[in-house]
């Protein structure tokens, strides 16, 4: 398993159907929002068993926008969320996405 881009809403909707799936959202400008994706990369090369993807701010906004507004999670750039049974559980922002915190996330 690897991690898939994603821009729509659809494609998002088929993630929610699986056990759970870790997503990031990322800005393709800010210097934080690399680094976090560096993290991010690194965690997902490691653990290829879990189901995960990203987005980029800029070219889906609405599908941002739409998850923060359906699930109640203020918008952050860059911002991880891990979703079970089509529900976040955790969510991280900013220099708290790093590869520890990502995998303690998935292991509680």
């Amino acid at each position: 398993m690897s991690t898939v881009k994603i821009q729509t809403k659809e494609q998002f909707d088929e993630l929610v159907k699986q056990e759970s799936f870790l997503i990031l959202k990322h800005s393709l400008t800010c210097p934080v929002s690399q680094e976090a994706f560096d993290e991010y990369q690194s965690f997902v090369q490691d653990h290829q068993e879990i189901n995960t993807a990203y987005l980029a701010v800029q070219e889906a906004r609405p599908l941002s926008n739409e998850i923060a507004e359906n699930y109640e999670i203020k918008h952050e750039s860059p911002q991880a969320i891990l979703f079970k049974d089509g529900r976040p559980v955790w969510n991280a922002s900013h220099w708290k996405i790093t590869y520890d915190s990502l995998s303690k996330a998935i292991k509680n």
